[in-house]
């Protein structure tokens, strides 16, 4: 899995294009939690993501308490595999999907 990194002011947004998995979570984990300090937006870029894991799950669901304390977040281009993910798993109705 490859992470880009964009930030503009107090925005940030993380592209990721791969498989969020097992093997690639603890990456992305590390990246947000060292990546969020003064961030008020958050923004995961789906639209070259392949798959999502449970272990890729809980990263998402990290990001989105945090940034439930200190302001946003928004996952956009969400392919038709990833949000079948999150409807069965109700990750749909915690996160804003765009």
């Amino acid at each position: 899995m490859t992470i880009n990194k964009t930030t503009e002011g107090d925005k940030l947004t993380i592209s990721l294009e791969g498989r969020l998995d097992t093997t690639t979570a603890p990456d992305l984990d590390a990246e947000v939690k060292s990546s969020t300090d003064g961030v008020k937006e958050l923004v995961f870029d789906f639209a070259n993501l392949d798959y999502i894991s449970s272990a890729g799950l809980r990263v998402i669901l990290s990001a989105q308490k945090t940034m439930d304390k200190q302001g946003s977040m928004v996952v956009t281009n969400v392919s038709d595999e990833v949000k079948e993910v999150f409807e069965i798993t109700g990750f749909a109705d915690i996160l804003t999907i765009e």
